[in-house]
């Protein structure tokens, strides 16, 4: 088992519930030298190595095999995971695994930031309406 950083609408416990199939202890975690955009036409982030950059998401611990496979489904071919270190509490690094966009779809990301507060108000019901990826888990 091993933990993952959530930067996106998995943030969303609610979400990462049903995408997982069970209720995960969580808390705020810090990644350095990455940031998250806007994927084109969509509401949901994509995450790519950027140099003195941050992203403040969410760690989930002790990821089970059955949850991981519902998360792989669940991402897509988009994306593929990769080892980082987390800062927990402003003092511990914390190992996780996370989903980092492939290079080779670069092109479908826009020059805008995601916003989490954004897309809570004015992107989670249509997120939860109309993702597809929901369908493959």
């Amino acid at each position: 088992m091993t933990n993952i950083f959530a930067y996106g609408t998995l943030m969303c416990d609610d979400i990462m519930r049903e995408v997982a199939g069970l209720q995960l202890s969580f808390t705020q975690g810090i990644l350095n030298n990455y940031q998250r955009y806007t994927v084109k036409n969509e509401i949901y982030p994509a995450l790519i190595p950027a140099e003195y950059s941050r992203v403040i998401g969410i760690i989930y611990y002790d990821i089970s095999n059955a949850a991981w496979d519902r998360l792989d489904r669940f991402e897509g071919e988009m994306y593929v995971k990769q080892k980082v270190n987390v800062l927990v509490n402003n003092k511990e690094m914390i190992s996780a695994v996370t989903y980092v966009l492939k290079p080779e779809f670069s092109h479908y990301i826009t020059d805008i930031i995601w916003d989490y507060e954004k897309f809570l108000k004015n992107g989670k019901e249509r997120f939860l309406n109309y993702y597809n990826g929901f369908k493959l888990i």
